[in-house]
């Protein structure tokens, strides 16, 4: 029964998926940051250093108890926590495969727009955000919907983003996060896979039920060690294979432009390709559009909407500029050199011993060693899709209280932690696209709303409206 119903849901879902992120998302989301972009002046190379200075000026790991939400610097880190998950290895590597190395400077593209975009999303969180007699912070995209538009059009796109991303992320997203981990954990190091997801549930209960303050404490002392490692490790492949990094650049610039002569097909095909997959990929890394990481900016202790809105351009930087190109840049300099087993394309007998799934281990196990690399993946798939899972988690639960209220949240709870440990013990391609296809649908009523807000947004934008 279940398995005629993926068999027909399947091929639906895909088409659905491919529409919407072929013609419809790539185009919304592009547009609402090249919008921002110039409305704002360019805030993302104007207030560039100030953002940074804000985040690394003042770091610490170590925040403590906040009155209420949570500080600065713990809000990047959530924002982070979900922003740096599989997609960061998986999603670049399969964006390479499909779409050349070229697909790496359309990322960088996007991600610059899109650092306009998270820019307006911080601001407007903090702007409309709720805060409650007991100082719980409620805010994100529902409720800045609801101050674009008033009415019943605006609840319902509240409520219809409200659904959507608490089964794109809260529920479905956490699943393929663990699924990832334990596949990853049980291929590496052999650990059964209930052992993996009974671990992972007790950790992930005892976060839960700590509450927001918890919450933060942990990512903001999980992100810089995660992050850590795997600059560690990216950087070690890099110094030992530095003779190839000119040619690693020059692929990148040159298969942009010209990507047909790696993956194939005619000109206007493959450079269709090369742009929406770099597109969708690195969208969907950094989130920028999306109206997740919104609901950790809106709880950041911070004096004025600008103040967090350089904060959130950080955090896409850091994910897209950083580390999802120091894992573009390990898998083309020891795959696609001439020495790589890619150097043609993705083409012949390759395609039945590589996929997304493994091309990272294969790119660091080919300087490692092939158990060690296998390992190290293993150890950062774990820390990055942990971290996700607890910022994935956060953002559900703020709009499982918008729909049902907080007595729900009991209920959110336990459901997710029933969808985590399911994960770690199946693969399911359905529950995949079905992550794909909601969260595609949540921008939607999210990039509306940004484009009908550009006033509010320009009113707090340093250097426009805000003069502090």
């Amino acid at each position: 029964m279940l398995e005629s119903l993926e068999a027909t849901l399947y091929p639906i879902v895909t088409t659905i998926n491919s529409y919407l992120s072929n013609y419809i998302l790539v185009f919304l989301l592009v547009g609402v940051g090249v919008w921002y972009t110039i409305r704002t002046r360019f805030v993302q190379i104007r207030c560039f250093g100030e953002g940074m200075k804000s985040v690394f000026g003042n770091l610490s790991l170590n925040g403590g108890k906040q009155e209420q939400g949570m500080s600065s610097f713990q809000a990047l880190a959530t924002a982070i926590a979900a922003q740096v998950g599989t997609g960061n290895i998986v999603g670049s590597a399969g964006a390479i495969l499909v779409g050349g190395p070229g697909a790496i400077f359309w990322m960088w593209v996007i991600a610059f727009f899109g650092m306009a975009t998270i820019y307006a999303e911080a601001t407007m969180a903090i702007q409309t955000r709720k805060i409650d007699p007991d100082g719980t912070i409620r805010g994100g995209p529902v409720y800045y919907i609801t101050t674009a538009f008033k009415g019943g059009f605006g609840k319902f796109l509240a409520g219809f983003f409200a659904v959507a991303i608490v089964l794109a992320l809260g529920f479905m997203g956490c699943m393929v996060q663990s699924n990832s981990i334990g596949s990853t954990l049980n291929t590496a190091f052999g650990i059964p896979k209930y052992v993996i997801g009974i671990v992972l549930v007790a950790i992930c209960a005892f976060v839960f039920l700590g509450g927001i303050q918890r919450l933060a404490s942990v990512t903001e002392k999980l992100v810089p060690v995660m992050a850590a490692i795997f600059l560690l490790g990216a950087v070690a492949v890099l110094v030992i294979r530095i003779q190839y990094i000119p040619e690693t650049f020059a692929m990148i610039f040159k298969y942009a432009f010209q990507p047909q002569a790696i993956i194939g097909g005619s000109f206007g095909v493959a450079i269709r390709t090369a742009i929406t997959q770099g597109a969708k990929r690195g969208l969907f890394s950094n989130e920028a559009g999306m109206g997740s990481t919104p609901h950790a900016h809106a709880q950041a202790n911070v004096k004025h909407p600008h103040e967090q809105g350089v904060v959130a351009m950080a955090s896409v930087f850091i994910d897209t500029f950083v580390v999802l190109t120091l894992n573009a840049l390990v898998i083309i300099s020891t795959l696609y050199t001439a020495d790589g087993p890619l150097a043609n394309g993705y083409v012949g007998d390759v395609t039945g011993q590589l996929d997304s799934a493994n091309l990272a281990q294969t790119a660091f196990g080919s300087v490692f060693g092939t158990d060690i690399g296998a390992m190290f993946v293993a150890v950062c798939l774990f820390f990055f899709a942990f971290s996700t899972i607890l910022g994935w988690n956060l953002f559900g639960k703020i709009n499982v209280t918008y729909l049902f209220g907080k007595k729900a949240t009991i209920v959110y709870t336990v459901i997710a932690l029933v969808f985590i440990f399911l994960g770690t013990q199946m693969s399911n391609t359905l529950v995949w696209e079905l992550t794909d296809m909601f969260n595609f649908l949540m921008v939607i009523p999210n990039a509306i709303a940004l484009f009908a807000l550009t006033k509010s947004v320009l009113k707090t934008t340093k250097g426009i409206g805000y003069k502090p």
